[in-house]
């Protein structure tokens, strides 16, 4: 599970659009990338609209990561989200090389993983 931003913006409103996806943004330096969420942790999804909380009249998907309005937001409204996210992963390697340090002490030096993509 990876922290989550505290505001991250998930789009505007056009006055009709009810449907938007949980991004989280990254940058390094002057390059930046966008990540679509598809899982967000459950009870732990915040929406404010205009930078006002919005406790109610929406609901998101805790597998894909859409939140959905009940009424769409107004022309111009910006739209931020707060969430925490999983990230499902798995083994990269059949094996793993474990150091035997002292009597019945061990390491394991690397445990490679590579992220499940849908």
């Amino acid at each position: 599970q990876l922290p989550g931003p505290s505001d991250q913006a998930i789009g505007t409103g056009d006055g009709s659009t009810t449907q938007f996806q949980l991004v989280k943004r990254y940058s390094s330096g002057a390059q930046s990338w966008t990540r679509g969420i598809t899982k967000p942790v459950a009870g732990t999804v915040t929406l404010a609209l205009n930078g006002t909380a919005q406790p109610s009249g929406w609901s998101v998907s805790p597998t894909t990561g859409l939140v959905t309005f009940a009424t769409a937001p107004a022309v111009g409204v910006a739209l931020t989200a707060g969430f925490d996210f999983d990230v499902p992963v798995r083994f990269d390697t059949d094996t793993l090389d474990i150091t035997l340090d002292l009597e019945r002490l061990g390491s394991i030096p690397s445990i490679p993983l590579t992220e499940i993509r849908p």
